[in-house]
């Protein structure tokens, strides 16, 4: 029987399941961006000259959003607490206190007494805050064999603490330690093994922007431009494309922004420069269309090559004057028909069919088997088979043998199917996290105050990327919070129920923080933006579906060892079927009114064989599980319900409980009639057309006292 707390959020209870509903969350509590305070920080909060320290603790029980709510609670009722700040994805919890007031066994104490173990990181805490996390796309992965290689691979580097790849997202998540070794490395590793990496962010503190430089003439002009934003603090690395005018930069946003990198390439060069956020920042939703559509127009041209094939074996055969027309004899007994399927069936085989050839070599080069060198294997035993049959037929004039042609290309044609609606399931899931982030604005009105009062002395439009942390942004009555931040002039009510779960808008005044996403209902306000980028709640939110996207589930785990093993079993098992019915066939162990009257009992023998490797190919085995993962929390996070991983989805059937804390995270705050039963014999139509006559009626009434 798991936790039964309730302070903000709901639990369910029976099978150790936490799902935890966006209800009375606090993302300053919940979804932190764990900044890190320096021990011997000068506290300008009272106290006079009072020396604050940091000390971090490992807090092992949260499963939700709300035991990360009841340690922060509990921590900050002790006195001399400055800060405290809980990290429920890491299991971390920072304490910024005053050590003349409390220590940290009361702290520690404080903690357990909430209902969870708490251990001091101190000793280790540079060791802990020295890893980062790099998250790297990888192309080319194609079953659990190639996920399974590349994270031993990547595990079994020095400096790497813990990988994970998820062959559904086609993503890795690397926790390493820079000094030992660089996320260029990481990308290499992953390069050599064979596939092709994309990263996406190389740390939790890290940012990453792509801009487009209009104005560049050569390469003097990039280089200007290169040295200049060097010279800025916070630039972390500088990646120039002068193909396509391009600058990628990764810089620290506490330090330095986009905004500052515009405005300084701008006035670079005599102003003749002009910068703006390159078209698909980011890349992945791109990415995946353009995979969607690669598969879509190799399936397309798979059967325009394999249809005529199909109908000259399958259909074609059966229609008399047209079967005379494919029968006749070319040179010795081959004949029209056989030489059209060859001849189509070849660039299904080698073209269209490239990738498992190239997928399948860069397995065996590293020394393992995927669902690749199944497909090639089957197929090219059923193409040359069929082109031994084309050679027999050309130069005998007494051989009869059936061909496999539009096997080898059926087979093609139908993976291929399989593969563009696997990548097509993808790319509608990966839009509920897609949706997440599209709450933010576009746009964001930037104020300009003068430094002595604070009075606005102007404001302009920006694009909602370029806000920096402490800039002030206004908020007008129906529009969206650009970023989280905290309110410094004006009233208003905001709608937070995309956060909070909750429909009745909250009082905002002076001093109140507000989060990005979230609706602005009636005053304007003033708020100076305190987290930016993947710091922000909702940033935190859409990590948090990913996180559990990532994670595998326990039966997961199961799969992905039996698939390690699975191919090599399934080829010695075709073989093993081959040779078997092949030496029955000899003995005449079967029937011979088994053997169709087109074949002979090696070409019936062949044809299992084939079977078996093609059809029991692990792609089922190994993405049934993180695909309904990837399908759940995704499909949850879009209706305000976020999973943590494929476990609690596993427990899901042991659920008997569930409890909600109030009836908000349940409401829209907006009632409907959604029945109506009438207790007099008249149309429901005429019944309608009273009411809403009444109501019409009722509200000029209304109108006119008013």
């Amino acid at each position: 029987m798991g936790r039964k707390k309730f302070d903000g959020a709901w639990e369910c209870i029976n099978g150790g399941l936490h799902l935890r509903c966006c209800g009375n969350l606090s993302p300053e509590s919940h979804y932190p961006s764990m900044t890190t305070y320096p021990k011997g920080t000068s506290s300008s909060m009272g106290e006079g000259s009072e020396v604050a320290i940091t000390v971090v603790f490992c807090v092992m029980g949260m499963t939700c959003a709300a035991c990360a709510g009841s340690v922060e609670k509990a921590i900050k009722r002790l006195p001399g607490i400055r800060e405290a700040v809980v990290d429920v994805l890491n299991d971390k919890a920072q304490v910024l206190y005053l050590p003349t007031i409390v220590n940290e066994e009361s702290i520690r104490d404080a903690i357990e007494d909430a209902g969870f173990e708490a251990k001091s990181m101190e000793d280790d805490s540079s060791n802990n805050t020295s890893f980062q996390i790099c998250r790297v796309h990888i192309g080319g992965m194609t079953c659990t064999s190639c996920s399974s290689n590349v994270q031993s691979v990547l595990q079994s580097l020095r400096g790497v603490q813990i990988a994970q790849v998820a062959l559904a997202t086609e993503e890795a998540e690397i926790r390493y330690d820079p000094k030992i070794i660089s996320y260029t490395q990481l990308m290499e590793t992953i390069s050599n093994t064979g596939f092709n990496p994309i990263l996406i962010s190389k740390g939790e503190h890290i940012s990453k922007i792509e801009l487009k430089i209009d104005g560049i003439k050569n390469e003097q002009s990039m280089y200007i431009i290169e040295q200049s934003l060097r010279t800025l603090q916070g630039v972390e690395t500088i990646e120039t494309y002068l193909d396509i005018n391009k600058i990628v930069l990764t810089y620290k946003p506490y330090m330095t922004g986009p905004r500052t990198f515009i405005e300084l390439i701008e006035s670079s060069g005599s102003g003749c420069f002009r910068a703006t956020i390159f078209p698909n920042d980011g890349g992945r939703k791109a990415h995946k269309q353009e995979e969607i559509n690669r598969y879509f127009k190799l399936l397309i041209w798979s059967l325009v090559f394999t249809v005529p094939v199909f109908l000259t074996s399958m259909v074609l055969m059966y229609i008399p004057g047209v079967k005379n027309v494919l029968e006749v004899k070319i040179v010795n007994m081959l004949n029209i028909g056989l030489l059209i399927r060859w001849e189509f069936s070849t660039p299904v085989q080698f073209v269209i069919g490239r990738r498992f050839y190239v997928g399948a070599y860069k397995a065996l080069s590293k020394g393992y088997a995927n669902m690749d060198l199944l497909i090639a294997l089957g197929t090219n035993a059923a193409y040359f088979y069929s082109v031994y049959v084309v050679g027999r037929a050309t130069f005998s004039s007494h051989f009869e043998g059936s061909d496999f042609f539009e096997t080898s290309s059926m087979l093609i044609s139908f993976i291929l199917l399989g593969k563009y609606l696997e990548v097509l399931a993808k790319g509608k899931t990966s839009q509920a996290i897609a949706k997440l982030m599209d709450l933010t604005p576009d746009t964001a009105t930037l104020l300009t105050l003068d430094d002595d009062k604070g009075n606005v002395l102007g404001e302009r439009e920006i694009d909602s990327r370029l806000i920096q942390k402490n800039d002030v942004i206004k908020v007008v009555p129906g529009t969206k919070v650009a970023s989280d931040g905290f309110v410094v002039w004006g009233q208003s009510h905001v709608n937070e129920s995309m956060i909070t779960g909750e429909a009745k808008p909250v009082a905002k005044m002076k001093g109140d923080m507000v989060i990005g996403g979230t609706v602005n209902e009636n005053g304007v306000l003033h708020v100076k933006v305190t987290r930016i980028g993947s710091e922000t709640a909702l940033s935190q939110i859409v990590r948090l579906v990913e996180s559990a996207q990532m994670a595998k589930a326990p039966v997961q785990k199961y799969a992905d060892q039996i698939s390690k093993y699975f191919v090599p079993i399934v080829i010695v098992l075709s073989l093993s079927t081959w040779i078997s019915w092949f030496v029955a066939g000899k003995l005449h162990s079967y029937p011979k009114s088994w053997i169709p009257s087109s074949m002979n009992s090696f070409e019936l023998a062949l044809q299992f064989g084939i079977s078996v490797m093609v059809i029991a190919c692990p792609c089922a085995l190994g993405l049934a599980t993180p695909t309904a993962v990837m399908v759940g929390t995704g499909v949850g996070a879009t209706q305000g319900v976020l999973i943590k991983g494929g476990q609690a989805l596993e427990s899901a059937h042991k659920v008997n409980c569930i409890v909600f804390d109030k009836t908000g995270t349940l409401t829209i705050g907006k009632p409907v009639v959604v029945t109506t039963k009438l207790f007099k014999n008249m149309p429901v139509k005429d019944f309608y057309e009273l009411v809403a006559a009444a109501e019409a009626r009722l509200l000029l009434l209304l109108i006119f006292f008013y």
